[in-house]
């Protein structure tokens, strides 16, 4: 966080007293802490739709008055033509850090002083991550609060917490999304778990419950709604797993309808592809105007185990220069959600290295991006959640981030690396367990860090996330902010809060 009070000191070149900066730090902090307050006061001009629920209102509204308070201090910014927002599910803190330790190690250094690309974004925040109803929420209600500036409850996507099972119309909440289709911008996503997945299914998609994915409990399942999406002339870009989602049961899917939704989409839209492979995507003219891509049948495979062949999954790199390839050609702008998705699996799955390898082909995609995009671009990297993986002992300088920092008070080694509760824990009453790792590979793609308490899962952790942002409305990006504050940074720069 030094950088980013050098970085905002740099924003206000009058500001010479270091009494009076940290006073106004705090009146740019006072929104998030004082909600009540700045309901009562703040006013607005934005004529957005607002959403008619009560407590969901009170979310969206000191939101906006966030990024107001933030404007006051940074005026003559000139608005974003594109919005691109990178989300690394489960990418908390620690595995950030241990990322980046490990792509420097791979380079042959000791690590400790790399950078992953989006580490040297000029903003950077914390986020607080919790839903309505829980401490600790699912990747629904957080990517919700950043597709539609308002909380909401476990598990729900795009809905506001008056949302009820089997009320299929009320609650619903526009998504940045859906407002950027209605003002003629291009839209798109793109991911590494299914397209229906949580994150992906948030800046689109409505429904009390995230695992209606082809089928709705009586309500439009998640993959219908992709295809019917009524605003603007429809997504241009929709790239991840989850083929099964969107065909019917005689054809090897889920669907129980009989629908087969990627030929409804090439039937729908003109100058629309479906492609299935890395091949395919390739071929992809720049002039296709709707693009779908479903690589899986479920979740696309890790970074590091993918088929890397012509006919194998693209990287999340490669999906994510394809997508901007197609949008950029709208003269009037973009916006487009990047999910490296399968951080959040690794972990789910207690194994580090398949999070930390997920997170550096994550970073490799935001580099990407990077090099294909003007200064006219907002850039915004988060997290939806983080997880339960530590870092600690006393490892030397250079140690192996996957190796031994030493050993316990039994004289057992234990690894660097290890998670308060998941799969990794070992029973020392049961027969056969093993617990001196001397000899085991912790750099093996399925080596399990131990882990205190024993669950079939390891489950998301509730502290802060981190924010990182480059271009213009990046500097509204600081402090520590609501979740849901997010979007009302990414709507004032793309669409004028409108």
């Amino acid at each position: 966080m030094a950088r980013q009070s050098a970085s905002s000191t740099s924003q206000h070149p009058l500001i010479a007293n270091w009494t009076l900066h940290r006073w106004i730090n705090r009146q740019a902090l006072m929104p998030v802490v004082c909600l009540s307050f700045l309901l009562t006061f703040a006013s607005t001009n934005v004529q957005a739709e607002l959403p008619a629920n009560a407590n969901a209102l009170k979310w969206y509204k000191a939101g906006q008055s966030f990024v107001k308070q933030q404007k006051r201090f940074t005026r003559g910014k000139k608005r974003a033509k594109n919005v691109i927002l990178f989300v690394g599910d489960g990418m908390s803190i620690t595995t950030v850090t241990a990322s980046r330790i490990y792509e420097g190690q791979m380079n042959g250094a000791n690590g400790e002083e790399h950078m992953l690309s989006f580490e040297n974004f000029p903003h950077t925040a914390l986020s607080k991550t919790y839903a309505v109803d829980r401490q600790v929420a699912d990747s629904a209600p957080t990517a919700t609060a950043m597709m539609t500036g308002v909380k909401t409850r476990f598990r729900t996507l795009g809905v506001d917490a008056s949302a009820s099972h089997g009320d299929c119309q009320n609650g619903h909440l526009r998504t940045l999304l859906e407002s950027a289709e209605i003002k003629g911008l291009s839209t798109g996503f793109v991911t590494t778990t299914r397209a229906t997945h949580a994150t992906s299914a948030a800046t689109f998609a409505h429904a009390i419950e995230r695992d209606y994915e082809s089928e709705g409990g009586g309500c439009a399942d998640i993959a219908q709604q992709l295809i019917e999406f009524p605003f603007g002339d429809g997504l241009e870009v929709a790239m991840g797993g989850g083929r099964q989602m969107f065909i019917p049961v005689s054809e090897g899917g889920k669907r129980k309808d009989g629908r087969d939704l990627t030929a409804e989409w090439q039937a729908k839209y003109k100058g629309a592809t479906y492609v299935t492979d890395t091949a395919s995507l390739k071929s992809v003219d720049k002039n296709t105007d709707h693009l779908l891509g479903l690589f899986s049948d479920s979740h696309m495979s890790f970074s590091e185990l993918r088929d890397q062949s012509p006919k194998g999954e693209p990287s999340l790199t490669e999906m994510t220069g394809k997508a901007i390839e197609l949008l950029q050609k709208n003269r009037k702008g973009f916006f487009l959600m990047v999910e490296g998705g399968r951080i959040d699996h690794g972990h789910h799955a207690g194994i580090a290295k398949l999070a930390l390898t997920e997170t550096i082909e994550f970073s490799n995609a935001i580099r990407r991006a990077t090099e294909l995009v003007g200064s006219d671009t907002l850039i915004i990297v988060t997290a939806d959640h983080s997880h339960t993986m530590t870092m600690a002992g006393y490892p030397r300088r250079g140690n192996p981030i996957l190796g031994f920092a030493g050993r316990d008070a039994n004289d057992r080694r234990y690894t660097t690396l290890t998670y308060a509760n998941g799969p990794g824990h070992r029973d020392p009453t049961k027969e056969g367990v093993e617990l001196d790792l001397s000899n085991t590979d912790t750099e093996a793609f399925d080596f399990k860090q131990a882990a205190a308490v024993p669950l079939r899962f390891e489950t998301h952790g509730g502290e802060d996330v981190a924010i990182y942002a480059s271009g213009p409305g990046s500097q509204w990006i600081n402090g520590v902010m609501e979740q849901n504050v997010i979007f009302h940074v990414m709507n004032e720069a793309l669409l004028g809060g409108k």
